[in-house]
């Protein structure tokens, strides 16, 4: 059966920052040892030094709001689905919020999905 890729970049987006709001150490399930995160100038790779850099982000709070979703099959023979995400986040107690874009690339695994690909890089204007 073929995947709705819109769908399944919804549903994994608004688990992802649900999930990432209230306990991000919880995200490790996600990635694999192959797996890569480049957080704005710095690349990590493999499921622990991804969750130790999100633990290690320098706020206790903080909120997603997704502004946009775009979603594109990356593979069609594969399954695999490419997202980007523009939105707003509020850190602490601060008011005001923070514009970033993030991009995932989703790749089935055992009728899953996991992060291969994770890019995030807030939006200075």
């Amino acid at each position: 059966m073929a995947v709705n890729f819109q769908t399944l970049a919804e549903e994994f987006t608004n688990f992802y920052y649900k999930q990432f709001d209230s306990d991000r150490s919880q995200l490790g399930n996600l990635y694999r040892e192959h797996s890569m995160l480049t957080f704005e100038n710095s690349q990590m790779q493999g499921a622990k030094n991804i969750i130790e850099k999100l633990v290690s982000l320098p706020f206790q709070k903080v909120s997603h709001r997704i502004s946009t979703l775009d979603a594109q099959p990356s593979s069609p023979d594969m399954g695999s689905v490419i997202v980007m995400v523009t939105g707003e986040l509020l850190v602490d107690e601060e008011q005001n919020t923070q514009r970033y874009s993030q991009v995932f690339h989703l790749i089935p695994d055992s009728g899953s999905y996991y992060v291969l690909n994770d890019i995030f890089r807030l939006n200075y204007s």
